[in-house]
């Protein structure tokens, strides 16, 4: 790199400048009370681990998007974090070891090699919430619920729309189907891409009987609204372990809407996101403005096996900085700083002391600091003996 280039940042790495950076940190603080009144219990695990601690019970999409690093000290090879699931999983197993649903939330920077998007950062504020210890609907309910309510907090002023999965429905076709895993791997790329004339003549290569020959031919068209899900039980009626995943997701929306009326319930029994690594349900929130999912998540029950004990788990997460800017919150006028006069005089401490106890930001000039600028909204000035603030 050019000398004159050291200034800039790596392709896909921001930075936050003020005062977008002191409203994203008062945000955040915001939304992990928020969690905190939920009965989340806050973790900070750190930036760089074991690599395999990092990856573990998650797919290989993670671990392309990992940077790793020779540890000096060990010389064994360390990730840095790309997500604190696996973190906060190890965590629970591990070093809790909570009897019982084990709520915990973070908030911290991840890393990524590369980025989802050509607009996404590469270094997210990652946030989010996990609930340990508890398989079935109350838990994925209060998560979704929390997602929810955590865009709320924000101030996202455009309606959302909540879009529900359930991978179960993919591993039992493939189950009943006794496809090899590149057979899998093939369609599942083909459902991502809703390729319907590729899935067609790939199904009929197959020679598979019906009605499951016309299961994986319609599994693309099973998205849509609730009229969907009749769809599919009129389908699938002929297996029980499809039906069941269908009427959880029924029962689900159901719950969910009662608490959130104005949230829009879209469904794709065909969605696949983190496959290998959700076991049940998947979702994620959308809104019109923003072409990426806002927040994620699902049941990954099989997360904390590999730390020697296997949990029944549910959680999401979001990026709070794409948050924010969606917001418009970092749009809003900064606070006003008061400016006061360079001295030690005791009076004059004494009254910077008492603003910046009650809350207010005070700069103190120096000794031949040149003259104040627009960042100033008040200056306390000595009158009558006192210490007064004047506008500017």
């Amino acid at each position: 790199m050019a000398l004159a280039d050291r200034w800039l940042l790596p392709d896909g790495i921001m930075e936050l400048l003020p005062p977008q950076a002191r409203q994203v940190e008062l945000m955040r603080r915001k939304v992990l009370d928020l969690y905190h009144r939920w009965g989340y219990e806050l973790v900070m695990p750190p930036i760089a681990e074991h690599l395999e601690s990092l990856l573990t019970g998650v797919g290989h999409d993670l671990d392309l998007n990992t940077f790793k690093v020779t540890d000096r000290m060990s010389g064994h090879t360390l990730g840095v974090r790309a997500d604190m699931t696996p973190q906060v999983a190890r965590i629970d197993a591990h070093r809790l070891r909570t009897e019982g649903a084990s709520r915990l939330c973070y908030c911290g920077s991840v890393l990524h090699s590369h980025a989802e998007n050509m607009l996404a950062s590469r270094n997210p504020l990652q946030l989010g919430a996990e609930l340990y210890g508890h398989a079935g609907p109350d838990s994925d309910v209060e998560v979704i619920s929390l997602m929810l309510a955590t865009l709320d907090e924000v101030g996202l002023k455009t309606p959302v729309s909540l879009d529900l999965g359930h991978v179960g429905v993919f591993s039992r076709l493939m189950q009943m189907a006794g496809l090899s895993g590149q057979q899998q791997a093939d369609y599942q790329d083909m459902l991502q891409r809703k390729a319907l004339p590729e899935i067609g003549r790939f199904v009929s290569e197959l020679d598979l009987a019906e009605p499951l020959s016309g299961w994986l031919q319609e599994l693309p068209r099973l998205n849509g609204g609730a009229a969907i899900l009749d769809r599919a039980r009129r389908l699938f009626a002929a297996d029980a372990e499809l039906m069941k995943a269908v009427d959880y997701l029924a029962d689900l929306a159901v719950r969910i809407t009662a608490r959130f009326p104005s949230a829009n319930t879209y469904f794709d029994l065909s969605e696949l996101r983190g496959y290998h690594y959700h076991t049940g349900i998947v979702f994620a929130a959308y809104t019109p403005s923003f072409g990426q999912a806002l927040a994620k998540g699902g049941r990954y029950d099989n997360i904390g096996r590999d730390f020697g004990r296997a949990r029944p788990a549910t959680g999401f997460s979001a990026d709070l900085k794409t948050l924010m800017d969606l917001s418009g919150q970092l749009a809003e006028q900064a606070e006003g700083v008061i400016l006061a006069p360079a001295g030690e005089a005791e009076d004059l401490q004494s009254a910077i002391a008492k603003l910046r106890q009650a809350g207010k930001r005070v700069v103190q000039r120096l000794e031949g600091e040149t003259d104040c600028d627009n960042r100033y909204s008040q200056q306390l000035k000595a009158e009558g003996g006192e210490w007064v603030l004047v506008d500017l």
